[in-house]
């Protein structure tokens, strides 16, 4: 059984059991988060595609920890005008392990 759940502007195929890196979410560490807005299920071969989303369907996870992400770095330059900026940027997340999905 699995479902395609979307959070934080992103879509994520989850079953039991997986770990996932989404979005930063207000939620404390070892607090049960529910991700309501499920775009799919999948159930013993039976697939339900939501208009946008299935009714009645959740998926509730545990997040595990709050992060941030290896860090990238930004350089912008123009040539010959002795303009140059580095910045340097990590994104945090929240790591969810998916619990249970409900349909």
């Amino acid at each position: 059984m699995y479902a395609v759940v979307e959070t934080g502007g992103k879509q994520y195929r989850v079953a039991e059991g997986d770990t996932i890196f989404v979005e930063k979410l207000a939620v404390d560490e070892g607090q049960e988060v529910v991700l309501d807005r499920v775009l799919l299920v999948n159930k013993d071969g039976e697939t339900k595609v939501g208009a946008p989303y299935v009714e009645g369907a959740k998926v509730v996870a545990q997040a595990v920890k709050q992060g941030k992400g290896r860090k990238i770095i930004v350089f912008k330059y123009k040539p010959k005008k002795n303009y140059r900026k580095k910045q340097g940027h990590r994104q945090p997340y929240t790591m969810l392990e998916i619990k249970a999905i409900q349909a």
